[in-house]
């Protein structure tokens, strides 16, 4: 039985290793963004390509954070990009945003 992977983020960094992970057949990975179908788009990129690996896992996307639910692991990149003339507290406060829903999501 394969672990379940969920990647909470699935921009360049969420989607590469949704990749790395589904390429590899480490487990079976969820990518969950709040951006919608960006996240479905990513899956299905790297799932078109499994034919050419003999060890993949399964890829799939969601835009709902229940997704994670019966996760053995999960993987936060998602955040919000630090703005110019932003200072470091306004970056942590809306990332604080991002990350508190993500992980009462976690936590049930």
């Amino acid at each position: 039985m394969k672990h379940k992977v969920a990647v909470i983020g699935a921009g360049n960094v969420g989607a590469s290793a949704g990749l790395f992970l589904a390429e590899r057949g480490l487990a079976d990975v969820t990518l969950v963004d709040i951006v919608e179908g960006m996240p479905q788009g990513k899956a299905l990129d790297v799932l078109q390509a499994t034919p050419l690996w003999h060890r993949a896992g399964r890829i799939e996307g969601a835009n709902d954070l229940a997704a994670v639910q019966g996760a053995d692991v999960v993987v936060m990149t998602a955040g919000f990009p630090r703005k110019p003339g932003m200072s470091r507290t306004d970056l942590l406060k809306a990332n604080a945003d991002i990350v508190r829903p993500a992980a009462e999501a976690v936590k049930k």
